[in-house]
């Protein structure tokens, strides 16, 4: 019988559904600045069905990054997922 690992469960700020933390994409604000997680200070996950549905995660981010600024956050997240997209595509 094999064993059974447990995965760590990450809720996503969006929708509030919970998943295993490799499902969901881990970001982080500083300064109000949408960024990847770098490792350090704290983060929030969004999975990604909420991340093809802009009007969704718009308040979210707005509201986790304690900034008024929506077009340059949501901006800010096309070109993450953009990056993170050609990454995994060049590893394959």
């Amino acid at each position: 019988m094999a064993e059974k690992i447990n995965q760590p469960l990450r809720m996503c700020i969006s929708c509030r559904d919970r998943d295993v933390q490799s499902n969901l994409e881990r970001l982080q604000c500083e300064d109000s600045q949408l960024s990847l997680y770098r490792g350090h200070g704290r983060s929030f996950y969004i999975c990604k069905v909420c991340l093809e549905d802009q009007k969704k995660v718009s308040k979210a981010l707005m509201r986790q990054c304690r900034s008024g600024e929506k077009d340059k956050l949501v901006n800010k997240l096309k070109e993450i997922i953009t990056d993170d997209r050609k990454k995994l595509a060049l590893k394959k």
